[in-house]
């Protein structure tokens, strides 16, 4: 958290105006500088941004900001996800009223397997929901490719939505991630790099669906409209959520748009680090690194042997590790889903996360590594 937030929030909180209002709205503006994205807008939380991109995808009664051959989603519709991330990605699948389909993991990514997700694409697949792991991002080329071979058997191009909650200023092809295309969520949740305390950014890909999203994060009521009372004067013709952020929130973001910033160099800082010290180091096998694409490495994760062990021996030495996210898979309300995975089988019992954050110093990364080289 940067020094000033709390001042600068004193200051909002005696504004006047604590809803969303001005300071949302220089957020935004933020926001757009930041990441050189027009169509964004912000939302009470990355899982908030998850649920309004799924529901954009349903065609309304307007049928305004369809084109080409989208059919739109319908109830029962199939999303292919990944299940090695937090529930808050898959869980507005099911909000939405559609069906989950797992994808494979890659091992040497645990990123979603775009070999697996090849096999896995069907006429009933409508939308691909991929997470950019601890902030690596997905060979989107590949992604690419794989549906434009498929869009001529299938009748229609899946779309493609972003899960960017650990991929704050991560890059692709010396572009940041969300600006590819596709629909995209970000989470500013307590502990991401960037953080509002709590809160989300959703970015879409062509303007129609923009302005669809600016509406029904609020209801459906249009807040630009010229008349004094706009929730009494207008009409609503598609219903919304209250998924819209506030100038509290909006406050501590830009309060830490700068720090965030240093906290993704110190990051990247600590995790080259360990990618230099680890190599080699029995037992331990690091993820994969390409040259293409450069990670903000929210979390840093390695594969270990005995991982139980692992935690023990780091635990005794004063270090905190954690596998970070449980397999989605096995939650019994999914059970119905449940299918054969055997990467995500063969590493799901040695993946564990290191600190590697902002806080973690010169003298505190050697005893990690130090404590990790000298065997469990």
């Amino acid at each position: 958290m940067s020094g000033d937030a709390s001042a600068r929030v004193a200051e909002t909180l005696q504004s006047g105006y604590i809803g969303q209002g001005p300071r949302v709205e220089e957020f935004e503006s933020a926001l757009r500088k930041e990441l050189g994205i027009q169509n964004l807008l912000t939302v009470n939380s990355g899982t908030s941004a998850l649920h309004l991109a799924l529901h954009l995808l349903k065609r309304p009664a307007s049928g305004e900001g369809f084109h080409g051959i989208w059919p739109g989603l319908q109830p029962g519709d199939e999303v292919l996800a990944t299940p090695l991330t937090c529930t808050a990605t898959n869980w507005p699948v099911l909000g939405n009223g559609l069906e989950l389909r797992w994808v494979d993991v890659d091992p040497n990514n645990a990123n979603m397997s775009l070999d697996d997700l090849k096999q896995k694409l069907s006429s009933r697949t409508k939308v691909i929901l991929l997470v950019h792991w601890g902030g690596y991002p997905v060979d989107l080329d590949a992604l690419g490719r794989i549906l434009d071979e498929a869009t001529p058997h299938l009748g229609f191009r899946p779309m493609v939505i972003e899960d960017c909650a650990h991929a704050w200023k991560s890059t692709y092809k010396n572009r940041f991630i969300g600006s590819h295309g596709n629909l995209a969520a970000f989470s500013f949740q307590a502990i991401k790099h960037l953080t509002c305390g709590d809160g989300g950014l959703l970015v879409t890909p062509n303007t129609d669906l923009f302005k669809r999203g600016k509406l029904l994060r609020w209801y459906g009521i249009d807040r630009d409209d010229p008349r004094g009372d706009f929730r009494c004067e207008n009409d609503v013709p598609e219903w919304g959520f209250k998924f819209h952020m506030n100038d509290i929130s909006a406050t501590i973001g830009l309060s830490n748009l700068e720090f965030a910033d240093r906290a993704v160099e110190q990051h990247r800082d600590n995790a080259k680090f360990y990618n230099s010290v680890l190599q080699n180091t029995p037992g331990v096998e690091l993820l994969e690194n390409a040259t293409d694409r450069l990670s903000s490495y929210w979390i840093y994760t390695i594969k270990v042997s005995r991982r139980e062990d692992f935690r023990r021996k780091l635990s005794e030495s004063g270090i905190m590790v954690s596998q970070v996210h449980e397999r989605n898979d096995k939650h019994s309300t999914v059970e119905s889903y449940r299918s054969f995975l055997p990467q995500l089988d063969s590493i799901i019992d040695k993946i564990i996360c290191i600190p590697v954050g902002w806080w973690v110093d010169e003298i505190a990364r050697n005893h990690i590594a130090d404590t990790i080289k000298s065997g469990w």
